[in-house]
């Protein structure tokens, strides 16, 4: 039995050292790191490390060769090129502006980051991305936008009173000021309404303000500003007579200016104001037909009940038989309704010394108040004059010949504070038909 086993191993040496591997180099054997060969030896031996030996490397998913893919075990016993298994890696990541990203295992394949952004901004894109074996990344790159409207907030309803005699208030408040959540800056803020410190007339006025940040977000915000006028009830005009009122004529403030017609005069307060407790000063005044006196002492206090109220047209002739007097007064009888309305009062003095005779209508007048007229006002008493007098007592024109209507008109008309008086009595249509 042991003689067989001796035979059996000469017979193996024998092969081998027939065979030439007695001189053959051996490299050592070929490792690769996450990765593996497919080698091919000489004459298909058995053995993967000889002197000739051809091995492929391949590496494993994630992995790239560096090196040659192709080794070759060489005489000098080392394999013709070193060739490794490394592991891929992606593009770095571009930092998102107004963000950032973390990253489980840097850029290497199957590394994990994840994006995050500042404060005010929200993620455009995936959220998380991988590296994949094509070493690129998966998904979108992130970025950071501003989707988030800036913020601004509008103060309360704002209530004011109009202004004494106004039907408008000024009213104030602080410009809201916007505030953006992501960079702080604002580009515009727009105002849709009047702006603070502007008159507001009655009523509810809407105010927005609008703000925008450089995203082009935008957020508004409104409030009202009321404006209130106090009011007095409506006045009325007294009979035979009218006013005149400011503002609205019943608005806190407003003040009603009363007026007679001709031939009345006004008894009681000749204004009233609206006050602030919506109460009328005073009290309604009336019209009431003028009073003259007649039998007073002397010219000069016969005049000055007229002041200020009526004008005068002073006729004087010698004899009331006298044909520019027949003619003037024949006259100024067709036109009553102007002379009402220009407030004015006719006086008729007639006679000679010794006889005087004074009337205005069909009141007659004192001989001596006659006398005393002529001589104030410098009127002759041997022939026709006509004067007249404005609500001053100036003695504005006089006649020697008798004018027609319209031409005492056109005169009187032209008087300043008559003016105003053609004002107010076109407003309230006081006119003669």
């Amino acid at each position: 039995m042991g003689t067989s086993l001796y035979i059996l191993w000469l017979f193996t040496l024998n092969l081998y050292l027939a065979s030439g591997y007695e001189d053959t180099p051996w490299c050592s054997p070929l490792k690769i790191k996450n990765g593996h060969t497919s080698c091919t030896s000489p004459s298909r031996s058995y053995y993967k490390t000889v002197k000739g030996t051809r091995c492929s490397i391949y590496c494993q998913k994630g992995y790239e060769l560096s090196g040659g893919s192709q080794v070759i075990c060489q005489t000098d016993k080392r394999w013709s090129s070193k060739s490794i298994c490394k592991q891929k890696r992606c593009p770095p990541l571009a930092m998102p502006m107004n963000g950032g990203f973390k990253c489980i295992d840097g850029a290497y394949f199957n590394s994990r980051c994840e994006y995050y952004c500042s404060p005010g901004y929200q993620l455009k894109g995936d959220r998380i991305v991988t590296c994949l074996d094509s070493k690129s990344w998966s998904g979108r790159p992130a970025t950071c936008v501003d989707l988030e409207p800036p913020r601004i907030q509008c103060p309360s309803v704002k209530e004011k009173v109009a202004e004494p005699n106004k039907l408008t208030a000024r009213v104030f408040w602080d410009t809201p000021e916007g505030r953006d959540t992501a960079d702080g800056i604002l580009t515009d803020v727009t105002l849709k309404g009047l702006p603070s410190g502007s008159y507001f007339p009655e009523g509810d006025h809407k105010i927005q303000y609008t703000v925008y940040d450089r995203a082009e977000n935008k957020a508004s915000c409104k409030f009202t500003v009321k404006v209130r006028v106090k009011r007095c009830a409506k006045l009325n005009a007294p009979e035979n007579g009218y006013i005149k009122c400011s503002g609205a004529g019943d608005n806190y403030g407003a003040t009603c200016d009363y007026f007679c017609m001709g031939g009345y005069e006004l008894q009681g307060s000749p204004a009233r104001v609206c006050q602030f407790n919506s109460e009328w000063s005073g009290a309604d005044p009336t019209c009431s037909f003028m009073n003259i006196n007649v039998l007073l002492k002397n010219a000069v206090e016969f005049l000055d009940q007229f002041y200020e109220k009526r004008r005068l047209v002073i006729i004087s002739t010698p004899t009331a038989a006298d044909f520019y007097y027949k003619l003037q007064v024949g006259t100024l009888q067709q036109a009553q309704c102007g002379l009402d309305v220009r407030h004015v009062t006719v006086i008729e003095l007639f006679g000679v010394y010794p006889t005087y005779i004074g009337r205005i209508g069909r009141r007659l007048l004192p001989p001596a108040i006659g006398l005393q007229l002529r001589l104030l006002l410098r009127i002759p008493e041997r022939k026709f004059q006509m004067v007249v007098l404005d609500k001053h007592g100036v003695d504005k024109e006089r006649y020697a010949i008798p004018i027609n209507n319209s031409e005492l008109f056109t005169l009187i008309d032209s008087f300043p504070l008559r003016k105003d008086e053609m004002k107010f009595q076109a407003e309230v249509g006081h006119t003669c038909n």
